[in-house]
């Protein structure tokens, strides 16, 4: 199975001057598709973190994808981190650059002005399609300008209205296969008067007894309506999580725990 992770730059989003709305859309466009997001890493305008960030997601063979930083200004350093970390050079990619001359001349015509190639802001706007060599280009439905992909990790904007409909392109050009192969189910259900400790040994026994899948706790002190409580469960396959729930019920009782609502995804 692929995993499916997520990278978030832009010192903007560490600062709290913006807040981060990708990982939970990613979520969202995943799951639509039968799929989960693993894992997500938070990296900040920081060219050696980056290139470390990057050079893990080449290596690891998971579908990758990395938000902001592909611009052309001088805090925007992605696209040449993702060059560093495959070691290979930085080139202007040719329909990326014509993408970008098209966009230009669209603005050149709606506000009335004649588009001048040479202006050096306009030559300066080229840059946003230098990529590392062997890039391919991922098409951008807001305003042309591209982002990439080198493999299975594939560089976006960072504006959410730009990237969101490129992901969900990656998605379905390259990975449609994937989706749904692998059904979902996850039951749970909200345990008082019990500690973690006390529940660890009979999580560990589950785990143990029902392949594929995985036994989750989620403890809370102040929840309006159930008070200090946890929330535990298994997800998983679904014909195993049918199997491991009731389980996990008999288990509850033996300890002694009050249980109350049950929930199930």
């Amino acid at each position: 199975m692929l995993k499916f992770g997520l990278i978030i730059i832009g010192d903007e989003i560490l600062s709290g001057k913006r807040t981060d709305k990708h990982m939970s859309k990613v979520i969202e466009i995943l799951a639509s598709r039968g799929l989960e997001l693993n894992y997500a890493n938070y990296v900040g305008d920081d060219p050696v973190r980056i290139t470390a960030v990057l050079k893990a997601a080449f290596e690891s063979g998971d579908v990758v994808f990395s938000t902001g930083g592909i611009g052309a200004t001088p805090d925007d350093h992605t696209r040449q981190c993702a060059a560093k970390a495959l070691g290979v050079d930085l080139a202007l990619h040719p329909r990326g650059a014509e993408l970008i001359r098209e966009r230009m001349m669209d603005v050149a015509r709606e506000g009335g002005q004649p588009y001048e190639p040479e202006r050096d802001d306009n030559k300066h706007r080229l840059n946003m399609a230098v990529f590392p060599t062997g890039a391919e280009l991922i098409p951008n439905p807001y305003n042309k300008i591209a982002g990439f992909s080198v493999g299975r990790v594939h560089f976006v904007p960072g504006f959410p209205v730009m990237a969101w409909p490129m992901m969900e392109w990656v998605l379905d050009t390259h990975y449609s296969e994937y989706f749904n192969k692998t059904a979902y189910a996850e039951q749970s259900v909200i345990v008082q008067g019990s500690m973690e400790a006390t529940l660890t040994p009979l999580m560990e026994q589950l785990e143990a007894q029902f392949a594929g899948i995985k036994v989750f706790s989620l403890p809370s002190v102040d929840h309006p309506n159930y008070g200090r409580h946890i929330e535990l469960g298994v997800k998983g396959v679904p014909e195993q999580v049918a199997k491991a729930y009731p389980a996990m019920l008999e288990g509850l009782k033996t300890l002694g725990s009050t249980l109350l609502d049950e929930l199930k995804r």
